[in-house]
């Protein structure tokens, strides 16, 4: 036998190798051709233990039947073959998902992923974990990560893997539901295979207001203080904390820009046919609008990556979009239309089969770090349908028509929620107005008033600040003036039931009595003022009075800032938001305190002042009562009694007065009173104010005259009469004895 060539040994260890693999391929086969009757991963016998034989993976798309009995009782499959989407890192997670013939998954688990995130520093546990949740969920339900809301399922997220978990979610149920569909589990909808067609004939030129008014757009307008709600009702608080109360956090419009009467109007004639000439078949875009302190799209998405903060979904399968399928917007020419920080355009690809004759829904994912590698999510939504005469309906489409049902308006789930706090609320304005009607009764009561004025005091602190949040701000006030001029919306202002209330009393109580009911009764931070100065003049703390001349100079004060932030209004309603930080009630009251250590030196140091000047902040600085003093002279009661002798000499009043709102002529000054009712204690207080304490001394005179009259009447009665009174009282022996000598002396 020869030798064997020296240029044959790679060939033959090529050989040697593929025989090692085929003998290996013969001991144990591959998860996707798996021995007969037997469980294609060990995951299988975990998701259906009552299973007896395993079917192999076929059919289109291919799933594996699992049997008992003989019968069916359920289906594997492996998500890569059925619904390969495209993760973060570009490439599908691949998972093992069972569900049972009643619809009802029995388990996931995930097979392979290339995750960058989930490969550094985050245990592959946690996406192991996410994905257990969905044992026991229905294929009908409609799952939520981080929350969601009346008829939605939560799952928990996990924290720094946004994008990914987001689109295991989508890959475990766009499977599961498709091999459902294709094995007679699930029904298919009505919308499958009979969508609706955009009508290409109906156009005419429009506006902004046209097309709005159309129903072309979808809306979601969302305030940070709710953002933070939720996101506190997870265990987190939104970051940085919300400015105001009102402030907002987005306002987001949306449209399918197919609709000549939208893509035309909206992009111009030659920019939207390039645009459509760009689609393929059953492809749409999604065009994407908005102002406010979030971005939807975010700056996490990398190229090949996900925009993990917008997502579109549809009856049973969720639609996210990469950046290849982002197009900037930045030339409009909608008449009319706001202008919007951030816009941009979304292609709907094909493969989702989107119908535009089907209502859809767009989901905000708001995401908020708790921690180098932690975080939590929250998803607000809302749902919008395309114009009836916009859309071609195929003539034979069962239940083409059947969408989702009208969506309850965020502002009443949220009503729903803090009802309890509401009432609350209703009841402590109640027992105000109360207190204000009856006040002629209960301010000749002085130790009465302080109890209950220092009772509701701590009340507006503790409930209505510290707990409900409930502390207006002079943003507020830009916010409803800006409504007035671009379009009014209820909703803006009922999303928020705490503030609504208030407003709505403040504004009764400033055109009834004055601005003095909100400041001296219902502002959280002026009475934690009050109740600060209170406890510091019970310590005999010397306070701080300024003279006449310098406090009127600083009155002015709080107009000026006023006009400003009133300016910076006009030009950017989020600039006039940070300049608004002069107020502290972001930081003492809905931050309480936990914030960065400039804001709080500064609520701090106006405390601190009014441990020796009452109430300084709201004298000479406070934006927002410049705002409701201006009304205050349109007030139609005038409850506050002066007498003439007020100011002329008397100034008792003035200098009791801790606002100085009381001229030293006696008139009160409406613009600057806190309507505290000190000076009413003092005008029925017979023991302080000069006129009544005249007409008490004059009737205690007029008493002791006349008990000196009636004792000098029964002095000179008779002998006989006195005689008889001692006969009657041994008492009066003495009196008796003193008038019958007087009656000898008259004698003589």
């Amino acid at each position: 036998m020869g030798a064997i060539p020296y240029r044959a040994f790679p060939m033959l260890a090529m050989l040697a190798v593929l025989a090692v693999v085929t003998a290996a391929g013969g001991a144990r086969p591959a998860h996707g051709s798996p021995p007969a009757g037997g469980p294609p991963h060990p995951k299988a016998a975990e998701f259906f233990p009552e299973a007896d034989a395993f079917g192999p993976f076929e059919g289109d798309p291919p799933a594996a039947a699992v049997y008992r009995g003989g019968e069916v009782i359920g289906y594997l499959l492996r998500t890569k073959e059925v619904a390969p989407i495209p993760a973060y890192s570009g490439k599908p997670v691949d998972l093992l998902v069972g569900f049972d013939t009643e619809g009802v998954i029995r388990g996931a688990y995930v097979l392979e992923h290339h995750e960058p995130i989930l490969l550094v520093g985050i245990p592959e546990s946690r996406l192991q974990e996410f994905a257990a949740q969905y044992a026991g969920k229905r294929l009908t339900d409609r799952i939520r990560i981080g929350g969601g809301s009346q008829g939605e399922v939560s799952v928990d997220g996990v924290s720094g893997a946004t994008v990914t978990v987001m689109v295991v979610d989508r890959t475990i149920m766009k499977a599961a539901r498709r091999v459902a569909h294709a094995r007679g589990v699930l029904r298919a909808g009505g919308a499958q295979g009979a969508r609706a067609r955009i009508r290409t004939d109906v156009y005419r030129p429009a506006g902004w207001k046209d097309l709005v008014e159309a129903g072309a757009f979808g809306h979601l307008r969302l305030g940070s203080a709710e953002v933070d709600r939720a996101l506190r009702r997870l265990g987190a608080r939104l970051d940085p904390p919300p400015a105001d109360p009102d402030e907002l956090f987005i306002d987001l419009w949306f449209a399918v820009v197919d609709p000549p009467m939208v893509g035309r109007n909206l992009l111009g004639d030659e920019q939207y046919r390039w645009l459509m000439g760009q689609l393929k078949p059953g492809e749409h875009v999604l065009a994407v609008l908005a102002n406010g302190r979030y971005s939807f799209k975010g700056s996490g998405y990398v190229r090949g990556g996900i925009f993990d903060r917008v997502q579109l979904s549809q009856g049973e399968q969720t639609i996210l979009f990469r950046d290849l399928d982002h197009h900037r917007l930045a030339d409009v020419y909608l008449e009319g239309m706001p202008e919007f920080r951030e816009m941009a355009l979304f292609v709907i690809r094909a493969g989702y089969e989107f119908d535009p004759g089907q209502p859809y829904r767009l989901e905000l994912l708001v995401r908020q770090q708790t921690g180098p590698t932690d975080s939590v999510f929250t998803t607000f939504s809302a749902t919008h349908a395309l114009p009836e005469a916009w859309l071609q309906r195929p003539p034979a489409a069962p239940g083409a028509e059947a969408g989702e049902g009208a969506e309850e308006p965020m502002w009443v789930g949220v009503w729903k929620r803090r009802w309890p706090e509401v009432v609350v609320l209703v009841a402590g304005l109640g027992f105000l107005t109360v207190v204000l009607f009856l006040q002629d009764v209960l301010v000749r009561r002085r130790r009465l008033v302080v109890r209950l004025r220092t009772g509701f005091l701590l009340f507006t602190v503790g409930f209505i600040g510290w707990y409900a949040l409930g502390q207006l701000s002079i943003v507020n006030v830009f916010t409803f003036l800006g409504s007035l001029v671009h379009g009014f919306r209820w909703e803006t202002f009922l999303v928020d039931p705490i503030l609504f209330v208030l407003w709505t009393y403040v504004a009764a109580a400033v055109l009834l009595w004055g601005r003095g009911v909100f400041c001296g009764w219902l502002c959280p931070f002026g009475a934690m003022q009050k109740l600060i100065n209170e406890a510091a003049r019970r310590l005999r703390v010397p306070q701080l009075v300024l003279p006449p001349l310098v406090h009127e100079r600083l009155l002015a004060v709080k107009y000026v800032i006023l006009l400003v932030l009133f300016g910076i209004s006009l030009q950017s309603l989020a600039t006039a938001e940070r300049f608004a930080e002069i107020e502290p009630f972001k930081t003492a009251i809905l931050l309480h305190f936990q914030r960065e250590w400039p804001y709080v030196l500064y609520a701090v140091g106006l405390l601190a002042i009014a441990v020796f000047s009452s109430k300084f902040y709201c004298k000479y600085l406070c934006p927002l009562g410049a705002a409701l003093a201006l009304p205050t002279r349109l007030r139609v009661f005038d409850w506050l009694k002066r007498r003439k002798e007020c100011g002329r000499p008397c100034q008792i009043c003035a200098n009791a007065c801790e606002i100085q709102a009381i001229r030293s002529t006696g008139e009160i000054n409406a613009h600057e009173c806190h309507y505290c009712l000190d000076c009413q204690v003092i005008y029925w207080d017979d023991r302080i104010c000069p006129p009544l304490v005249e007409r008490r001394r004059r009737r205690e005179r007029a008493a002791g005259a006349r008990r000196a009259a009636a004792r000098m009447v029964e002095a000179l009665r008779g002998p006989r009469s006195a005689a008889a009174a001692g006969a009657e009282t041994p008492g009066t022996k003495g009196i008796s004895e003193a008038g019958a000598t007087g009656a000898k002396r008259e004698g003589r």
